[in-house]
């Protein structure tokens, strides 16, 4: 089973079997989360074609995606399986090099940018992709190191790194970088850009109930939303246009090539249960090694209160997450889930132009607070924006 079929065509479950499970059992093993020993049956090793993804398998797949920072639901799809991939790595196991083709993904990638942001340098964010940052941060330590500054961490490199105690200890350096970036860019929004992310499009619908679509309303209120950012003095850029729907990874492409200050993925909701409602913001993290964006989960944290306290909506609140839109794009990235379809509550709010509204003003005033020194700051509900930009 390659690795391209299993990770893009299926996703495996509890009750599947055969060689992809094999696998996957594996790679669960290396992590120490299964035992390294084949699984028996009568006394016989089971052959890789018979692989069970039994209960142990399940149960295993959860702890690591919680771990990770995924939707533990206990299936392997694309994100888990990139996550069990970049998982092997440790740090000294390969030569890392920036290709920007096909830049290298991994933990051992993740542990080399924390190391060399604890000692001072820029390699960017603690999201395992070896970037140009990132290349450029090695070839700044291996300049001071007195060694050939070729950005690669190869064999010489990575003896000297691991005979360097670091100069940080404790802290987090990445929070107060953020923080000092926010600052310098001063409190306007005049001259900021913001990506904004309608999910779904074309011929995805997204989430479909109570005679309502995903697509349609988050593309009613992205158009809301452009034009309310646009008369406050920020320049706006759209991932999609009404009739298209880009994968994450080409999204996450677009709004890289923007220079942007703020990328806001706007999304709905579904569940089995119609009594579930609520909103929930998501910003890249994993909280449990210490790594996420500062300035994402600010802005989380603010448009959740915000949209709450504006849209009358049920609290499901922030959560540090993993996911390829919110780990691949320079810029902080939020994705807002502005309710359940599912629930008839919330689609009823949802279809009405008032609560939309409603939902558009609380997104913006978001944005003004992300930007706004502490003394500045009003509480969540209270701040009120000018209706056009003077």
């Amino acid at each position: 089973m390659s690795q391209q079929r299993l990770s893009h065509a299926y996703h495996w479950k509890l009750g599947d079997s055969g060689p992809a499970v094999a696998e996957i059992r594996f790679k669960l093993g290396l992590l120490g989360l299964l035992p390294e020993a084949p699984p028996v049956r009568q006394g016989r090793h089971i052959p890789s074609a018979e692989a069970l993804f039994d209960t142990a398998v399940d149960a295993a797949v959860r702890h690591f995606q919680q771990q990770r920072g995924l939707t533990t639901d206990g299936i392997v799809g694309p994100e888990t399986y990139r996550h069990l991939n970049e998982a092997r790595w440790r740090l000294g196991d390969r030569v890392l090099s920036y290709t920007p083709s096909s830049m290298q993904v991994g933990d051992d990638v993740a542990h080399l940018q924390q190391r060399l942001l604890d000692m001072g340098f820029t390699p960017g964010r603690v999201d395992g992709i070896y970037g140009p940052a990132t290349a450029q941060a090695v070839g700044e330590f291996q300049r001071n190191m007195g060694l050939h500054p070729d950005g690669t961490l190869g064999p010489t490199t990575y003896v000297v790194l691991e005979r360097l105690s670091r100069t940080v200890v404790g802290g987090a350096p990445h929070v107060m970088r953020e923080t000092e970036m926010l600052r310098h860019s001063g409190p306007a929004l005049n001259g900021k850009v913001i990506v904004i992310d309608p999910g779904h499009g074309g011929t995805d619908p997204g989430i479909q109930a109570h005679e309502a679509d995903e697509a349609a309303i988050v593309w009613d209120i992205t158009s809301r939303l452009e034009g309310r950012l646009t008369a406050l003095g920020v320049r706006t850029y759209l991932t999609r246009t009404a009739d298209t729907a880009p994968d994450e990874t080409e999204r996450a492409r677009f709004a890289n090539q923007t220079g942007a200050d703020l990328m806001i993925s706007l999304h709905l909701e579904g569940h089995t249960n119609p009594g579930i409602g609520g909103v929930a913001s998501y910003y890249y993290g994993d909280e449990s090694r210490g790594r996420w964006s500062h300035t994402g989960k600010q802005f989380a944290g603010l448009a959740q209160r915000e949209l709450v306290a504006r849209c009358g909506l049920g609290d499901l609140r922030s959560h540090a997450r993993t996911w390829t839109l919110l780990r691949s794009t320079k810029m902080p990235c939020v994705r807002l889930e502005l309710g359940y379809l599912t629930n008839a509550s919330d689609a009823e709010r949802l279809r009405s132009a008032e609560v939309r509204a409603q939902a558009v003003e609380a997104i913006a005033v978001a944005v003004q607070r992300v930007y706004l020194p502490p003394e500045d700051d009003a509480p969540t509900g209270v701040l009120h924006l000018p209706a056009a930009f003077a």
